[in-house]
């Protein structure tokens, strides 16, 4: 082939290949046009299945402000408590699947839950198409500062020289809370005493008070307390520090991995709800949380927006349902 056929070949395929990029792109645009005019035919629905108040309540009402300003239709929240969760659930489960009814709910309810509660009504990789994770807090493993242990190292040590000597505090069994405990123990071969509450405010008070010497929680809970010195961090339960607080190192920084243990919230719609809407809708919910003034709002919660494609929450949710069966199974731990 001589270096001008060589030549025209080469931009022959250039142009075929750009055609092809635009007839692509003219078909996403296509699509996307029409998952948008769609989506502003209706009000949105938008069930958080527990009270008002508290991060479920705070995001549901963001996604619905930003919604009714990006398709000019209402959106109205439904705290439809009950049911440690499950009444909203269902709601959103049997709802008509086009992107008009969603969820908003914690962690727990999709990747605890179905294990835990040996009566789950659901089937979460069936019965709900996932949207995207819509924020996270991170988690800490704290001390008492009466206690004389003072870093993970300390705190291995302790366990091993003496089983069932140190014990946590959690807000109840089959939390996440609970779970990080049981989770740590299992990658540090320790023996540690759970010791349950019936909430985190309970718990957290015989922490500070010194009944008992450790407890996973949220950051934002304790961050005034480990600032004041009440209580000691010894580490994040997450891949990375966090910035809220980065002079607190990670877990797996101190050579414990595998605890990452966040408390997240998620965004879902009911099965069957078409691919075109649920990735639209992902990103509308990361346009929404990336506005400065929702990141505050977030921030003042202690809560970062974490959002994803909907294939990704996907394999998030089966992911993390699986480590916490296998935590739950190993340690024959059921709900109350």
């Amino acid at each position: 082939m001589t270096s001008t056929t060589a030549i025209h070949t080469t931009r022959r395929l250039a142009i075929a290949a750009l055609s092809i990029a635009l007839f692509d792109t003219s078909i996403a645009q296509t699509v996307q046009n029409a998952t948008e005019k769609l989506l502003a035919q209706e009000r949105f629905a938008i069930v958080a299945p527990f009270p008002p108040g508290g991060p479920v309540d705070t995001l549901s009402r963001i996604l619905a402000e930003g919604l009714q300003k990006r398709y000019g239709q209402p959106a109205v929240v439904e705290n439809l408590a009950g049911g440690a969760g499950n009444i909203g659930m269902d709601k959103v489960r049997k709802a008509k699947p086009d992107g008009h009814t969603l969820l908003v709910v914690p962690a727990g309810n999709l990747t605890i839950n179905p294990t835990l509660m040996p009566n789950f009504p659901f089937n979460v990789d069936k019965d709900f198409a996932p949207i995207t994770m819509l924020a996270k807090a991170p988690n800490v493993l704290v001390a008492s500062s009466a206690s004389s242990i003072k870093n993970v190292k300390d705190l291995i040590a302790a366990a091993k020289a003496k089983p069932d000597s140190l014990s946590y505090a959690s807000p109840g069994v089959g939390s996440g809370l609970h779970l990080a405990g049981e989770l740590f123990k299992a990658q540090t071969g320790t023996d540690i005493l759970h010791v349950p509450y019936k909430g985190t405010g309970p718990a957290l008070n015989d922490v500070l008070g010194g009944t008992v010497p450790l407890m996973f929680s949220n950051l934002p809970a304790t961050l005034g307390h480990i600032r004041g010195g009440k209580l000691v961090a010894l580490g994040i339960t997450d891949g990375a520090r966090t910035a809220v607080a980065p002079d607190i190192p990670t877990l797996a920084e101190q050579g414990v991995s595998g605890v990452l243990v966040t408390s997240w919230y998620g965004l879902l719609a009911p099965a069957g709800t078409p691919a075109a809407i649920t990735e639209q809708l992902a990103k509308d919910a990361a346009d929404i949380l990336a506005q400065p003034v929702v990141r505050d709002q977030l921030k003042a919660q202690g809560l970062s927006d974490a959002t994803q494609k909907p294939a990704e929450f996907g394999a998030h949710i089966r992911q993390e349902t699986a480590t916490w069966a296998r935590i739950i199974k190993a340690r024959n731990i059921s709900a109350d």
